[in-house]
């Protein structure tokens, strides 16, 4: 299995005016990131508009940011919906491109049981020989997965991942300590990228690192190298900016924040719209506070 890295980016979509995919810049951010901290990008994430995104956009991404950065870093496709079978096709499409892995997040709106969800990434898998990361939101799907289930899917052979974005350090805990210490536990909120290494985490799959990926990547390195006090300074030092960014709906902060560093990301598509004025300057301040913008 290919080493994914401590700091993956879930890339945001960039689109032109007219709202169709600026594959160019999607390149171009791509490079941008992978320059700038991240070891790997996933694509067509929820931060990249993947509900609002078609099939054949989808894989031309996947293709475009392989080709732009995947002899240097992780491309991760995003390849989950709440239709098994779409799921299946999508990701098997994905496998021809030749991406690094797939990540899947839990069914939405659907509010399968557990033992759906059990079965729905075990078809997934069974359908692939990519590596494949489980993501976990609550939020935005209204259904939790529970350790217990992630435990079982931890036995399938290329599950090999969890993004876990309930927000609930015991939850953390209890799927680090059910599943085989070789199986990977991300972080999927920026916040807790730090409290999650604490208790065995191995990194984060990041919205803030579109910005402060390097930041981030030292802070890592600094909790891993025993530096706690350096580790937890850098960890207060962007709180505010994990903050902000959540100001309103993923990806419309963070999809201005890219905006606002001159990267051409462009607008969201409907229904997300550009944030309000006093948004954007709740994020303008963040981004000055902490030296990302002058």
């Amino acid at each position: 299995m290919r080493n994914f890295g401590r700091v993956l980016t879930a890339m945001v979509t960039p689109f032109n005016s007219d709202f169709s995919v600026n594959y160019s810049e999607a390149a171009n951010l791509a490079k941008y990131l992978v320059n700038n901290g991240s070891d790997g990008v996933v694509v067509a994430g929820s931060t990249g508009e993947s509900a609002t995104l078609s099939k054949d956009e989808k894989l031309t991404l996947f293709s475009v940011v392989l080709e732009a950065v995947g002899d240097k870093a992780t491309v991760i496709a995003g390849t989950g919906s709440n239709d098994t079978r779409t799921s299946i096709e999508l990701t098997k499409e994905a496998e021809k491109i030749g991406v690094h892995g797939a990540m899947l997040v839990g069914p939405y709106y659907n509010k399968p049981p557990q033992e759906g969800y059990y079965q729905h990434f075990k078809a997934i898998a069974d359908a692939t020989t990519l590596p494949l990361i489980v993501y976990n939101v609550p939020g935005r799907t209204a259904s939790n997965i529970l350790p217990t289930t992630i435990a079982r899917l931890a036995e399938i052979k290329n599950i090999v991942a969890v993004k876990e974005a309930s927000g609930c350090l015991d939850q953390v805990s209890e799927i680090i300590r059910t599943t085989p210490e070789e199986f990977l536990v991300y972080s999927g909120d920026d916040g807790l990228t730090l409290p999650l290494l604490a208790v065995g985490g191995c990194g984060v799959i990041s919205v803030a690192a579109h910005v402060v990926g390097k930041r981030m990547q030292e802070m890592i390195a600094a909790f891993l190298a025993g530096e706690r006090n350096k580790a937890e300074f850098i960890h207060r030092e962007l709180m505010p900016f994990f903050k902000v960014i959540f100001v309103t709906t993923n990806p419309i902060p963070i999809k201005k924040a890219v905006n606002i560093l001159g990267i051409n990301a462009g607008p969201v598509r409907l229904p997300l719209v550009p944030p309000t004025a006093g948004e954007v300057e709740q994020l303008t301040k963040v981004m000055q506070a902490i030296g990302a913008v002058s």
